[in-house]
Protein backbone atom coordinates (compact mmCIF):
# COMPACT_ATOMS: atom_id res chain seq x y z
CA UNK A 1 0.00 0.00 0.00
CA UNK A 2 1.04 3.62 -0.56
CA UNK A 3 1.16 5.62 2.68
CA UNK A 4 1.20 8.96 0.83
CA UNK A 5 -2.31 8.23 -0.49
CA UNK A 6 -3.90 8.13 2.98
CA UNK A 7 -6.60 10.83 3.22
CA UNK A 8 -6.02 11.99 -0.36
CA UNK A 9 -9.20 12.93 -2.23
CA UNK A 10 -10.07 11.26 -5.53
CA UNK A 11 -12.97 11.47 -7.98
CA UNK A 12 -13.77 8.38 -10.05
CA UNK A 13 -16.19 8.86 -12.93
CA UNK A 14 -18.24 5.81 -13.84
CA UNK A 15 -17.47 4.27 -10.47
CA UNK A 16 -20.68 2.32 -9.99
CA UNK A 17 -19.61 -0.92 -11.66
CA UNK A 18 -16.80 -2.98 -13.10
CA UNK A 19 -13.33 -1.45 -13.23
CA UNK A 20 -14.62 1.76 -11.63
CA UNK A 21 -15.81 -0.08 -8.53
CA UNK A 22 -12.55 -2.04 -8.36
CA UNK A 23 -10.61 1.24 -8.42
CA UNK A 24 -12.88 2.61 -5.71
CA UNK A 25 -12.26 -0.44 -3.53
CA UNK A 26 -8.50 -0.18 -3.99
CA UNK A 27 -8.54 3.48 -3.02
CA UNK A 28 -10.63 2.52 -0.01
CA UNK A 29 -7.86 0.12 1.00
CA UNK A 30 -5.45 3.04 0.64
CA UNK A 31 -7.59 4.89 3.25
CA UNK A 32 -8.53 7.59 0.76
CA UNK A 33 -11.56 9.85 0.44
CA UNK A 34 -13.39 8.70 -2.68
CA UNK A 35 -16.15 10.39 -4.68
CA UNK A 36 -17.94 7.78 -6.78
CA UNK A 37 -19.66 9.30 -9.79
CA UNK A 38 -22.60 7.59 -11.49
CA UNK A 39 -24.97 8.52 -14.29
CA UNK A 40 -28.01 6.31 -13.59
CA UNK A 41 -26.89 3.36 -11.45
CA UNK A 42 -27.49 4.81 -7.99
CA UNK A 43 -27.67 1.38 -6.35
CA UNK A 44 -24.29 0.42 -7.84
CA UNK A 45 -22.73 3.66 -6.67
CA UNK A 46 -24.07 3.21 -3.14
CA UNK A 47 -22.70 -0.33 -3.13
CA UNK A 48 -19.30 1.02 -4.22
CA UNK A 49 -19.39 3.51 -1.33
CA UNK A 50 -20.13 0.66 1.10
CA UNK A 51 -17.18 -1.28 -0.34
CA UNK A 52 -14.90 1.73 0.09
CA UNK A 53 -15.92 2.21 3.70
CA UNK A 54 -15.60 -1.50 4.49
CA UNK A 55 -12.08 -1.37 3.06
CA UNK A 56 -11.16 1.51 5.38
CA UNK A 57 -11.72 4.64 3.31
CA UNK A 58 -14.43 7.30 3.12
CA UNK A 59 -16.87 7.48 0.24
CA UNK A 60 -19.72 9.45 -1.26
CA UNK A 61 -21.85 8.85 -4.36
CA UNK A 62 -22.51 11.75 -6.75
CA UNK A 63 -24.89 11.66 -9.71
CA UNK A 64 -23.63 13.66 -12.68
CA UNK A 65 -23.49 13.46 -16.47
CA UNK A 66 -19.77 13.71 -17.19
CA UNK A 67 -20.43 14.39 -20.87
CA UNK A 68 -21.49 17.93 -19.84
CA UNK A 69 -19.58 20.81 -18.27
CA UNK A 70 -22.37 21.26 -15.73
CA UNK A 71 -22.04 17.62 -14.67
CA UNK A 72 -18.31 17.89 -14.10
CA UNK A 73 -18.65 21.15 -12.19
CA UNK A 74 -21.31 19.55 -9.99
CA UNK A 75 -19.01 16.58 -9.38
CA UNK A 76 -16.16 18.83 -8.28
CA UNK A 77 -18.38 21.08 -6.15
CA UNK A 78 -19.95 18.21 -4.23
CA UNK A 79 -16.56 16.56 -3.70
CA UNK A 80 -15.13 19.80 -2.30
CA UNK A 81 -18.19 20.23 -0.09
CA UNK A 82 -17.74 16.73 1.34
CA UNK A 83 -13.95 16.45 1.52
CA UNK A 84 -12.59 19.99 1.12
CA UNK A 85 -9.99 19.24 -1.56
CA UNK A 86 -9.11 17.26 -4.66
CA UNK A 87 -5.85 15.44 -5.39
CA UNK A 88 -6.63 12.92 -8.15
CA UNK A 89 -9.24 12.74 -10.92
CA UNK A 90 -9.88 9.40 -12.60
CA UNK A 91 -11.78 9.64 -15.90
CA UNK A 92 -13.18 6.13 -16.04
CA UNK A 93 -16.73 6.48 -17.42
CA UNK A 94 -17.16 4.78 -20.77
CA UNK A 95 -19.58 3.18 -23.23
CA UNK A 96 -19.30 0.64 -26.00
CA UNK A 97 -21.71 -0.96 -28.44
CA UNK A 98 -21.39 -2.79 -31.73
CA UNK A 99 -22.37 -1.69 -35.23
CA UNK A 100 -21.12 -2.26 -38.75
CA UNK A 101 -19.67 1.14 -39.51
CA UNK A 102 -21.85 1.70 -42.59
CA UNK A 103 -24.89 1.13 -40.35
CA UNK A 104 -23.68 3.12 -37.34
CA UNK A 105 -26.28 5.79 -36.46
CA UNK A 106 -24.91 9.26 -35.86
CA UNK A 107 -26.58 9.45 -32.45
CA UNK A 108 -24.82 6.23 -31.35
CA UNK A 109 -21.48 7.61 -32.58
CA UNK A 110 -22.08 10.83 -30.65
CA UNK A 111 -23.22 8.99 -27.51
CA UNK A 112 -20.03 6.94 -27.29
CA UNK A 113 -17.67 9.77 -28.25
CA UNK A 114 -19.36 12.25 -25.89
CA UNK A 115 -18.79 9.97 -22.89
CA UNK A 116 -15.49 8.30 -23.81
CA UNK A 117 -13.65 11.31 -25.23
CA UNK A 118 -15.54 14.54 -24.55
CA UNK A 119 -16.16 13.35 -20.98
CA UNK A 120 -12.42 12.80 -20.52
CA UNK A 121 -11.71 16.30 -21.86
CA UNK A 122 -14.31 17.92 -19.60
CA UNK A 123 -13.20 15.98 -16.52
CA UNK A 124 -9.56 16.81 -17.17
CA UNK A 125 -10.41 20.47 -17.83
CA UNK A 126 -12.32 20.68 -14.54
CA UNK A 127 -9.46 19.05 -12.63
CA UNK A 128 -6.80 21.19 -14.34
CA UNK A 129 -8.57 24.42 -13.45
CA UNK A 130 -8.80 23.36 -9.81
CA UNK A 131 -5.16 22.20 -9.63
CA UNK A 132 -3.91 25.41 -11.26
CA UNK A 133 -6.07 27.64 -9.07
CA UNK A 134 -4.89 25.88 -5.91
CA UNK A 135 -1.29 25.45 -7.14
CA UNK A 136 -1.51 21.70 -6.53
CA UNK A 137 0.64 18.85 -7.81
CA UNK A 138 -2.44 17.23 -9.31
CA UNK A 139 -2.84 13.85 -10.93
CA UNK A 140 -5.21 12.88 -13.75
CA UNK A 141 -5.66 9.25 -14.78
CA UNK A 142 -7.72 8.34 -17.84
CA UNK A 143 -9.16 4.93 -18.68
CA UNK A 144 -8.32 4.17 -22.27
CA UNK A 145 -8.19 0.68 -23.82
CA UNK A 146 -5.99 -1.65 -25.83
CA UNK A 147 -8.13 -0.33 -28.68
CA UNK A 148 -6.27 2.96 -28.65
CA UNK A 149 -3.67 0.81 -30.42
CA UNK A 150 -5.51 -2.25 -31.80
CA UNK A 151 -8.13 -1.62 -34.52
CA UNK A 152 -11.55 -3.07 -33.65
CA UNK A 153 -13.87 -3.54 -36.62
CA UNK A 154 -17.58 -2.98 -35.84
CA UNK A 155 -16.54 -0.79 -32.89
CA UNK A 156 -15.19 2.14 -34.92
CA UNK A 157 -16.73 4.79 -32.66
CA UNK A 158 -15.25 3.15 -29.54
CA UNK A 159 -11.79 2.73 -31.08
CA UNK A 160 -11.84 6.30 -32.38
CA UNK A 161 -12.74 7.61 -28.92
CA UNK A 162 -9.91 5.67 -27.27
CA UNK A 163 -7.42 6.75 -29.92
CA UNK A 164 -8.46 10.30 -29.07
CA UNK A 165 -7.90 9.64 -25.36
CA UNK A 166 -4.34 8.50 -26.14
CA UNK A 167 -3.29 11.72 -27.89
CA UNK A 168 -5.29 13.91 -25.53
CA UNK A 169 -3.47 12.31 -22.57
CA UNK A 170 -0.06 12.74 -24.18
CA UNK A 171 -0.78 16.32 -25.23
CA UNK A 172 -1.97 17.65 -21.88
CA UNK A 173 0.74 15.67 -20.05
CA UNK A 174 3.27 17.69 -22.04
CA UNK A 175 1.32 20.92 -21.67
CA UNK A 176 1.09 20.80 -17.85
CA UNK A 177 4.25 18.90 -16.85
CA UNK A 178 5.99 22.13 -15.86
CA UNK A 179 3.07 22.84 -13.54
CA UNK A 180 3.80 19.52 -11.81
CA UNK A 181 0.48 18.02 -12.92
CA UNK A 182 0.83 14.43 -14.12
CA UNK A 183 -1.51 12.89 -16.70
CA UNK A 184 -1.52 9.22 -17.64
CA UNK A 185 -3.85 6.54 -18.96
CA UNK A 186 -4.43 2.89 -18.29
CA UNK A 187 -5.26 0.57 -21.17
CA UNK A 188 -7.23 -2.48 -20.01
CA UNK A 189 -7.47 -5.49 -22.27
CA UNK A 190 -10.03 -8.28 -21.80
CA UNK A 191 -11.18 -7.93 -18.20
CA UNK A 192 -13.88 -9.87 -16.36
CA UNK A 193 -16.41 -7.10 -15.77
CA UNK A 194 -20.23 -7.04 -15.93
CA UNK A 195 -20.14 -5.66 -19.48
CA UNK A 196 -18.21 -8.77 -20.57
CA UNK A 197 -19.97 -11.32 -18.36
CA UNK A 198 -22.34 -12.66 -21.01
CA UNK A 199 -19.57 -13.03 -23.59
CA UNK A 200 -17.19 -14.79 -21.24
CA UNK A 201 -19.95 -17.13 -20.02
CA UNK A 202 -19.92 -18.62 -23.54
CA UNK A 203 -17.06 -21.19 -23.62
CA UNK A 204 -16.45 -20.67 -27.34
CA UNK A 205 -16.25 -16.88 -27.06
CA UNK A 206 -14.08 -17.17 -23.96
CA UNK A 207 -11.67 -19.49 -25.82
CA UNK A 208 -11.55 -17.10 -28.77
CA UNK A 209 -10.69 -14.18 -26.53
CA UNK A 210 -8.05 -15.99 -24.48
CA UNK A 211 -6.40 -17.16 -27.72
CA UNK A 212 -5.61 -13.49 -28.38
CA UNK A 213 -3.86 -13.05 -25.02
CA UNK A 214 -0.28 -14.31 -24.57
CA UNK A 215 -0.93 -14.92 -20.86
CA UNK A 216 -3.93 -17.05 -21.91
CA UNK A 217 -6.37 -15.72 -19.32
CA UNK A 218 -8.88 -12.96 -18.73
CA UNK A 219 -7.81 -10.09 -16.49
CA UNK A 220 -9.31 -9.19 -13.13
CA UNK A 221 -10.66 -5.71 -12.32
CA UNK A 222 -8.42 -5.54 -9.27
CA UNK A 223 -5.37 -5.95 -11.51
CA UNK A 224 -6.39 -2.82 -13.39
CA UNK A 225 -7.08 -1.05 -10.08
CA UNK A 226 -3.56 -1.90 -8.90
CA UNK A 227 -2.13 -0.13 -11.95
CA UNK A 228 -4.28 2.93 -11.21
CA UNK A 229 -3.08 2.98 -7.60
CA UNK A 230 0.53 2.94 -8.78
CA UNK A 231 -0.10 5.83 -11.16
CA UNK A 232 -1.76 7.70 -8.28
CA UNK A 233 1.17 7.07 -5.97
CA UNK A 234 4.53 8.81 -5.57
CA UNK A 235 6.25 5.68 -6.86
CA UNK A 236 5.26 6.86 -10.34
CA UNK A 237 6.30 10.46 -9.66
CA UNK A 238 8.53 10.62 -12.77
CA UNK A 239 5.87 9.11 -15.06
CA UNK A 240 3.62 11.24 -17.24
CA UNK A 241 2.06 10.94 -20.70
CA UNK A 242 1.98 7.14 -20.90
CA UNK A 243 -0.66 4.51 -21.42
CA UNK A 244 0.01 1.65 -19.02
CA UNK A 245 -1.48 -1.41 -20.69
CA UNK A 246 -2.98 -4.00 -18.36
CA UNK A 247 -3.75 -6.61 -20.97
CA UNK A 248 -1.84 -9.87 -20.47
CA UNK A 249 0.17 -8.98 -23.58
CA UNK A 250 -2.77 -8.44 -25.94
CA UNK A 251 -1.03 -5.46 -27.57
CA UNK A 252 2.01 -7.61 -28.46
CA UNK A 253 0.62 -9.05 -31.73
CA UNK A 254 0.00 -12.51 -30.23
CA UNK A 255 -0.75 -14.07 -33.63
CA UNK A 256 3.03 -14.04 -34.13
CA UNK A 257 3.60 -16.05 -30.95
CA UNK A 258 5.81 -19.09 -31.43
CA UNK A 259 7.59 -17.55 -34.41
CA UNK A 260 4.56 -17.64 -36.72
CA UNK A 261 4.43 -15.25 -39.62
Amino acid sequence: MYSELVNKVVIITGGSKGIGTAIAERFGKEKMKVAVNYHSDEAGANEAVAIIEKAGGQGIAIQADVATEEGNQKLLAETLKAFGDLDIWVNNAGLENQYNTHELPLDEWEKVVSTNLTGVFLGAKTALNYFLREDKRGNIINTSSVHEQIPWPTFAHYAASKGGVKLFTETIAMEYAAKKIRVNSIGPGAVNTPINAEKFADPEKLATTTSMIPMARIGKPEEVAAAVAWLASDESSYVTGITLFVDGGMTLYPSFQGGRG
